[in-house]
């Protein structure tokens, strides 16, 4: 039971993981002008998410390393540069994005500024990094983002048509809208599925918690339930937004925006659950991006790394985490509106994502470092598959954000 137990704790950290700034938005902003047309997504975002999730996880367990611990090693130090600096600069800027979520989650709480309330975010996320132990820094920040479902409750006290929902999620349709805006819309809901910093810390923590063959087990726990569990909460942000936003054709553009039906079929219990559930996704999403990028620069360059080891042993892991955090932090006082961050940081982020997911799949196919422990004939087809869909994202992203200005 303690094993189960432990097993179940470590699965719920994969949603502040899954269920970040960036699904925040797309989310709710695709129910909103489309309905459940973008269902689909997130159903291709799972699938592929847990596809390359388990190989990072088996990859840590197998050979005790971490991903881009070997992307170096087994495709070169110029190929490998390219990945480090492409995936650091959307992770940093994701990392930006995660703390403007708390200073708005916190500014929703209080009224105060959500400009007063990132270097307080930045400074508590270096605490947490620094004081609090791996295992319940994922336990407590998982568990407290569960408070999310309270979308899904705020469904059944709205005037949700269910059959209607349901028809709408088998509806490809740009509704009122054009193909190019929709195909926008679709590409940064899946960039925010499978954001590159999500394998980057699934593998290195497999690493921190010491993951060996004999956890293979384990570790595929935390994928097969953690992710679709968070497909599940993203996918309740769709239908909420669908059912308080579509019929008008409102448009959604902030944070409170998206809480507002909750409030209004909850009413204040709701609203704090809702604001919980905000703080407790950026915050853990703003942990894990700032880890990534420190764990993506020591493990390139061969540095000692990891949360474990203390900053005296490990200062060049920790420098880095820090200049990230601050990075994130100048770049937010500038007041870029952070929902607007996110948008941008999408459409980054699904440029870079073929450098993130191809090295995983060669390394997953290596006997080398795996032995007999390799993707099978159907991992491999799957794999295959979604990595044809990033690279369709890839070359489409940016001519998509071109022609509609952002999707406006």
């Amino acid at each position: 039971m303690r094993k189960l137990l432990a097993a179940t704790l470590g699965v719920l950290s994969a949603i502040g993981g899954f269920v970040d700034i960036g699904d925040l938005v797309a989310a709710s902003q695709a129910g909103a002008r489309f309905g459940m047309a973008h269902a689909w997504v997130l159903l291709v975002g799972v699938v592929g998410i847990c596809a390359y999730a388990e190989m990072a996880g088996r990859i840590a367990a197998v050979s005790g390393r971490a991903v881009f611990d070997l992307v170096r090693e087994r495709l070169g130090p110029r190929v490998a540069l390219l990945n480090l600096v492409a995936s650091w600069l959307v992770t940093v800027i994701t990392l930006a994005a995660e703390l403007g979520g708390v200073a708005l989650a916190l500014q929703l709480a209080t009224g105060l500024s959500y400009l007063l309330w990132v270097p307080v975010a930045a400074v508590a996320v270096w605490l947490v990094l620094w004081r609090m132990r791996f295992e319940l820094m994922e336990r407590v920040f998982g568990l407290a983002g569960l408070a999310l479902l309270v979308f899904a409750v705020a469904l059944f006290a709205l005037p949700t048509d269910w059959a209607e929902l349901g028809h709408g999620a088998l509806r490809v349709s740009p509704g009122g809208e054009t193909w190019s805006v929709y195909w926008f819309v679709a590409v940064a809901l899946f960039a925010s599925t499978v954001s590159p910093y999500e394998v980057f810390f699934f593998s290195s923590g497999g690493v921190e918690e010491r993951w060996s063959a004999a956890d293979l087990a384990h570790a595929r726990s935390n994928v097969l339930i953690g992710f679709p569990v968070g497909g599940f909460l993203a996918l309740s942000l769709i239908a909420v937004a669908t059912v308080a936003y579509h019929p008008s054709g409102a448009s959604l553009d902030t944070l409170d925006q998206v809480a507002r039906p909750v409030l209004t079929a909850l009413g204040g219990a709701g609203l704090a659950a809702a604001v919980l559930a905000f703080f407790a996704v950026t915050f853990g999403a703003a942990l894990e991006t700032g880890l990534s990028a420190a764990y993506a620069a020591s493990q390139y360059f061969g540095w000692q790394w990891g949360k474990r080891v203390s900053p005296r042993e490990a200062a060049r892991f920790h420098s880095v985490l820090l200049v990230g955090l601050l990075l994130g932090v100048l770049l937010l006082m500038t007041a870029v509106d952070p929902v607007q961050l996110t948008e941008y940081m999408l459409v980054l982020s699904a440029v870079v994502l073929p450098l993130t997911y191809l090295p995983i799949l060669v390394v997953a196919n290596d006997r080398n470092y795996l032995g007999d422990r390799v993707n099978g004939w159907w991992t491999n087809l799957l794999g295959a598959v979604f990595l044809l869909l990033i690279v369709a994202a890839s070359v489409a992203a940016i001519p998509l954000a071109i022609v509609t200005r952002m999707g406006r």
